[in-house]
């Protein structure tokens, strides 16, 4: 029986460390948090998921949260104009729903389901001499702890990584008690509210410890005006800078927070990373390998919602390969070949898209949002590229297209 170590407990450790499990392998978990400090710490993450990501969890049987999550059946866009008036409102529909589950709720119930079929769960936050040693006892060693020392035994690739500095200032919150959107009350939407030069509001229904809640989550542009949570400590504070930001810029989803309230004294997040790609395979001290998994090599801006995405995605890709791989060596070429492949079918169209979004739209980006108001064959089909954003290259990317593509559509 291969013997697999898996460093990390969020989306893509806990997801990978559950497949192998299920297909025989001898695998070790580390987890820097037990499930009760995960389940009742902070809030870590403003997940929504779409319909690929989720199918994977399903495939393994781990979707044990599916009928309790409220079902996201579309994405809408506005755009705020000078006035705080909306300039461009839409929604586009999904072919399959999305949900969010906080993963306080997620990260718990998993890491409690390896232990209880029989996994072997190390408590102890990992450092480069753990792996060091475990790298001669383990036939693989998976790195899936995005944060802290062990990120930086991965260098930076500089042809994948444009950034230098964090993008956008970002300040969540977990509620109870948002109204519906007046012009769909009975569906649940995913919203993305863009404030040129400011930054986005996105709202998202969402499963947390307490129950169904909404996400309001500010993407601010640094040093703008919503560029404004570091340093708050106290919830309440942090809720009524929320909502203060939304009265200004957004007003049509701060009419919905009349009797809005946080989940939790744990339900706010903030923070700031800068976007960036990283080599798959580290070189330990002893001549060891360990190979990178999702937001490890990969860290996205979380704008166009792909972390938790991307995660799921590695994840399964990765079981695959190791299933493929049977009992040949886990050596360098092998991470190299997996990896490469995951990044031209995910990673990187993925990133292609975030960092786009991140920049000034061009002017046929604008253009084609403006346009989907209009067409809901082009909302429809930008909504799915959330769950799909390698079909951005064929008509986002370049004027061209996309005036070809939306004459296509106009005419049909």
């Amino acid at each position: 029986m291969r013997k697999i170590l898996v460093v990390g407990a969020g989306q893509s450790g806990l997801q990978l460390a559950l497949g192998l499990q299920a297909h025989g392998y001898e695998v070790t978990l580390m987890s820097n948090r037990t499930a009760d400090e995960i389940r009742y710490g902070r809030v870590m993450s403003t997940q929504c998921m779409f319909h690929t990501a989720l199918q994977h969890e399903r495939d393994l049987g781990l979707n044990f949260w599916e009928s309790q999550a409220p079902r996201m059946a579309g994405i809408g866009v506005s755009v705020s104009g000078p006035g705080a008036e909306r300039l461009v409102d839409w929604v586009g529909r999904l072919d399959g729903y999305a949900q969010s589950v906080d993963q306080r709720v997620k990260m718990a119930g998993w890491l409690d389901t390896f232990a209880q079929r029989g996994g072997q769960l190390v408590i102890h936050g990992a450092a480069v001499s753990d792996l060091d040693y475990f790298a001669r006892v383990y036939d693989l060693v998976l790195v899936a702890a995005g944060k802290g020392e062990l990120v930086s035994m991965f260098a930076r690739d500089a042809a994948r990584s444009p950034f230098t500095r964090p993008q956008r200032s970002l300040a969540a919150a977990y509620v109870h008690g948002l109204g519906p959107r007046p012009e769909h009350p009975d569906t649940e939407v995913a919203r993305c509210n863009l404030v040129p030069g400011v930054g986005e509001l996105l709202v998202t229904s969402t499963l947390t410890t307490s129950g169904r809640a909404d996400l309001l989550f500010w993407e601010g542009v640094p040093g703008g005006p919503v560029d404004v949570f570091q340093g708050v400590t106290d919830p309440a504070e942090h809720l009524a800078l929320t909502l203060d930001l939304m009265e200004r810029f957004v007003p049509w989803e701060h009419a919905r927070t009349s009797r809005v309230e946080l989940t939790d004294a744990g339900g706010v997040l903030v923070g700031r990373y800068t976007p960036v790609v990283r080599q798959p395979v580290a070189h330990l001290p002893g001549g060891g390998l360990a190979f990178g998994v999702a937001d490890v090599v990969v860290t996205n801006d979380p704008l166009t919602g792909q972390g938790a995405n991307t995660a799921s995605k590695c994840a399964a890709a990765y079981l695959r390969a190791i299933l493929d791989h049977g009992d040949a060596e886990f050596d360098e070429a092998w991470m190299r070949r997996t990896f490469e492949r995951f990044w031209a079918q995910t990673a990187g169209p993925a990133t292609k898209w975030t960092n786009v979004m991140l920049g000034e739209p061009p002017e046929h980006v604008l253009t084609l949002i403006g346009a989907a108001g209009a067409l809901p064959r082009v909302a429809d089909r930008f909504a799915n590229g959330f769950d799909d954003p390698a079909d951005f290259e064929n008509y986002f990317f370049e004027a061209e297209k996309t005036e070809a593509y939306l004459s296509e559509v106009a005419g049909g």
